[in-house]
């Protein structure tokens, strides 16, 4: 059992659960204390001792069962519950129907006796499906249907229908059918439950016996490439970027707070004085800035927009006003929203209001909309910041209303997260968009996102 223990624990790690030497002994402690004769307690003190996010449970009972539980489902004997009569019927059915086909024969003896696969069998059947080359479990749902083609489970179930069918025309009653159909069906699903089972049990140990492969830094993963998982980790990486942002931002204004020393302006301040410094001139105060979000919350963008918005609002206090919008069809304004809410809480308002669907980015309409609303907002003051790919679906770009935000703006900012390579191609007018953007930053993955937040901070 321990050297099972061991292996569990392996997987788990290579799944990504963080389990240190001190808490594998733990649960060895546990388990010697409660025993393994109770399942629940058993696995209750497993789950005490190795799981300490609760964003991992869901990864402890997925492989739990592929270790400790028994993956042959109980089956049933029909033959034993048919009369002479119908087994009569049935094996004329068969004899009509499948012909030499041997291999859907022994499956339909299988499946009539409640015979499951033995270890042997099912061995058999996965080297013949590869599956001793897996060792990732996205591979699972691939690697079961590759071995219920093997078995013949998946042109079984289209012959039943013709067995059954032809029981009908021979004369067996519709009840004797509708039983006959469930139990064979039921019988059906147990292999293809046992089948599953081999497979996740062996990729779990196939990637319990390797080492868990370093995970790579969630701050330089491409935003298009984060997993469930990887979000989860984003949003708390956020607040803690956001914190940072905040401190180096704060710093900014308390050393502007007087302005800098400027000696070129005391020099000629004070040249009536004979050179001497008599007035001491200091430079521009640093600004806090003025924004305008407007945000691509198509699907390729949803993550990327989310984390913009949290990060921006979490730095409310560093920013003198903002005012957001989204788009996908058309202009959307959220600024009331994420007003009344804290910042995650408003975002994920956002998110459940504007779900994805069958939209054609329009970010052309959306400027319309932009330029008869809310271009008032627009001033000498405001930063106007866009965020997306300008993949438009080749509807009108409106690169007139882009000129006049640009014009009417003190400046217009671009991030955006597609490489420069891949501008221009299929429906992107990102190289239109950028002719009228004071400045374009590439953000791919959150460290360029936050270092592209910090200079609008910081040029403020």
């Amino acid at each position: 059992m321990q050297k099972r223990m061991v292996e569990f624990i392996r997987a788990l790690r290579a799944a990504g659960v963080r389990i240190s030497l001190a808490e594998s002994q733990d649960a060895m402690f546990g388990v010697d204390h409660t025993g393994v004769k109770d399942v629940s307690a058993f696995k209750s003190t497993l789950k005490a001792t190795l799981v300490k996010d609760h964003r991992h449970q869901p990864v402890f009972d997925y492989f739990f069962p592929l270790f400790f539980s028994n993956n042959r489902p109980p089956l049933q004997n029909i033959l034993d519950q048919l009369d002479e009569e119908q087994q009569q019927l049935l094996q004329e059915a068969m004899g009509s129907l499948m012909g030499n086909l041997d291999a859907l024969r022994d499956l339909l003896e299988r499946l009539l006796e409640g015979r499951d696969f033995s270890e042997e069998e099912l061995q058999q059947l996965g080297d013949a499906s590869g599956l001793l080359q897996g060792d990732e479990m996205y591979m699972r749902p691939w690697f079961e249907r590759r071995m219920n083609r093997q078995a013949g489970l998946t042109q079984m179930d289209r012959l039943l229908d013709d067995i059954l069918e032809q029981l009908a025309a021979m004369g067996m009653s519709e009840e004797a059918l509708k039983q006959l159909d469930s139990l064979l069906r039921e019988n059906m699903r147990g292999l293809s439950e046992q089948i599953s089972q081999h497979v996740g049990a062996t990729l779990a140990e196939q990637m319990a016996e390797r080492e868990p492969r370093d995970q790579p830094d969630l701050l330089d993963v491409p935003l298009q490439r984060l997993s469930s998982a990887d979000i989860d980790d984003i949003r708390e990486e956020i607040r803690r970027l956001a914190a940072r942002l905040r401190t180096r931002a704060a710093l900014r204004q308390k050393r502007a707070k007087s302005g800098r020393f400027d000696p070129r302006k005391t020099i000629r301040k004070n040249m009536r004085y004979g050179g001497v410094p008599m007035e001491v001139q200091f430079r521009k105060r640093h600004k806090k800035p003025t924004l305008i979000l407007i945000c691509d919350l198509s699907t390729s963008m949803r993550y990327a927009v989310e984390f913009l918005l949290t990060m921006v609002y979490e730095l409310s206090d560093q920013v003198r006003r903002t005012h957001s919008f989204i788009f996908i069809h058309d202009l959307v304004d959220v600024s009331t929203t994420l007003a009344e809410f804290p910042p995650r809480e408003a975002v994920a308002r956002i998110m459940t209001e504007n779900p994805p669907g069958y939209y054609s980015t329009d970010l052309g309409n959306s400027l319309n909309t932009f330029n008869n609303e809310h271009m008032h907002l627009v001033d000498s003051r405001s930063t106007i910041l866009f965020f997306g790919d300008g993949r438009n679906n080749y509807n009108d770009p409106r690169l007139d209303i882009a000129q006049d935000i640009q014009r009417k703006g003190r400046r217009l900012i671009w991030f955006c997260p597609e490489p420069r390579r891949q501008w221009g191609s299929g429906d992107s007018d990102m190289w239109e968009y950028s002719m009228y953007a004071d400045n374009v930053f590439m953000v791919n993955n959150l460290r360029e996102l936050a270092d592209s937040v910090d200079s609008l901070l910081a040029d403020g």
